[in-house]
């Protein structure tokens, strides 16, 4: 067997974190770039840096949407539970982990998509709207089907978890713009690293409760929770209050785990740490390896 990505998920994983571990391991920043900026979707520009996280240099993906596009995370207190909502800032938690599919004719909320390089209204985005734009992009077909694979996992947890048929399934913050670009970065980043398979050892379980469109929610939330019965996910229990694992995060590592369990002996050829955006009483780091099995 040759090289195997480990993502080492502690702090918990989410899109943007699992973007900016790959982009650091080595994946072509080039081939992500060139894919977002091929989609047919407005309202957003990508930035990729440096940010200190429990005093350590990791890299930081963020999509950066206009007015238009916003998708306000509120701040921690309101988020899990507070009182006030007023005074939120935004904390770049694009994948907000309780999006929610509603049949058809149920609007709330609009975002815009692009068609013929003409912008049309979309008060939401069904999962044939999302697999149209990813293979329009200018992406693999390996890198196609990953992305679509990822979405197609949300798509049948949030069907389950509101009683609706696949196709009737319309996303909020998982189908929004931010989250197609963090799934397709992540989808391109992956097939440019091209690894033998991917090690997944187990994910954290945080505590308490997440505010979504309809109220509060228990962590991990429900699509989240259906994700992991689906693909046999691991989770562990652990004393954090907070969203670790988000549906989104969950979905990447059921598309992309072969295997829960390190070889026992591995050189390590490749280190990416991807940043969380959140404050929680974790390092807020996402670490991928490209190890290769020593006999």
């Amino acid at each position: 067997m040759g090289s195997l990505l480990y993502l080492e998920c502690t702090s918990g994983i989410s899109g943007d974190m699992c973007a900016a571990a790959l982009l650091d391991a080595g994946a072509s920043e080039q081939a992500v770039r060139r894919a977002l900026d091929s989609l047919a979707v407005e309202g957003f520009t990508v930035e990729i840096g440096r940010v200190a996280k429990s005093g350590l240099d990791v890299c930081d993906f963020a999509v950066v949407l206009d007015a238009a596009h916003e998708n306000h995370d509120h701040d921690m207190a309101y988020l899990h539970g507070g009182e006030g909502e007023h005074g939120h800032t935004r904390e770049h938690g694009h994948d907000h982990g309780h999006a929610h599919g509603h049949p058809h004719g149920h609007d709330r909320g609009h975002d815009h998509s692009r068609s013929h390089g003409h912008a049309v209204p979309h008060h939401h985005r069904g999962l044939a709207d999302i697999e149209a734009i990813i293979d329009g992009g200018a992406m693999t077909d390996g890198a196609k089907a990953l992305a679509k694979r990822i979405f197609g996992l949300v798509a049948d947890a949030e069907a389950r978890a509101h009683g609706l048929p696949r196709e009737a399934v319309h996303f909020h913050e998982v189908g929004a713009v931010d989250s197609i670009a963090d799934i397709v970065a992540i989808a391109v980043a992956v097939d440019d690293l091209a690894p033998d398979g991917v090690v997944v050892t187990d994910l954290p379980c945080g505590r308490g409760t997440v505010r979504c469109q309809h109220g509060l929610i228990p962590v991990p939330a429900p699509a989240t929770v259906f994700i992991a019965e689906a693909c046999g996910l691991p989770l562990t229990p652990v004393p954090v209050d907070g969203e670790l694992v988000t549906p989104t995060g969950a979905a990447v590592v059921g598309a992309l785990r072969t295997a829960s369990a390190l070889p026992e002996r591995f050189a390590v050829r490749r280190v990416g740490m991807g940043a969380g955006k959140r404050a929680y009483d974790t390092p807020g780091i996402l670490r991928a390896m490209l190890i290769e099995p020593l006999a």
